[in-house]
């Protein structure tokens, strides 16, 4: 087994700097540093929670997101998920943002998650855990229950 403490990162290609700079800044994420972003390094930035974020570029293909907009299903990374304390008030924020959601599930009284995306159609999963703590439900799962 390998001795994993967390995520590092999460890489995110993008076809505009500006563009998605200013929408990650809109969730609370800081630029940390630009390593290059115009000859393919990363742009870094972190949320005050931890995340940190490489978004990668510049894109050289147009359209959508191939991993989740059309019918053939590729292997892949699909979206990241980041937990929120309230989905009420996260939909607020979205709205006040202009941030339009795209999506939305719930698992009962578990959990609540709401889906939106990035300028580059790259999908954000918005997840607020429930009644049952999480690792009360990874432990019911692993028990088969």
């Amino acid at each position: 087994m390998l001795n994993i403490c967390q995520i590092d990162h999460v890489g995110i290609r993008i076809s505009d700097l500006a563009t998605s700079r200013t929408f990650y800044e809109s969730l609370g994420f800081d630029t940390l540093l630009d390593a290059g972003f115009s000859d393919g390094h990363p742009l870094i930035m972190r949320h005050p929670c931890g995340i940190t974020l490489n978004l990668l570029g510049p894109s050289n293909q147009p359209g959508g997101n191939i991993l989740m907009d059309i019918d053939e299903k590729h292997t892949g990374y699909t979206h990241i998920a980041l937990r929120v304390k309230s989905l009420a008030r996260t939909r607020q924020t979205l709205a006040d943002l202009g941030i339009e959601i795209t999506g939305s599930f719930e698992f009962g009284d578990t959990m609540s998650a709401l889906f939106i995306r990035d300028p580059d159609r790259n999908v954000i999963e918005l997840d607020e855990v429930l009644g049952t703590s999480l690792p009360e439900i990874m432990k019911r799962d692993k028990n088969g229950l």
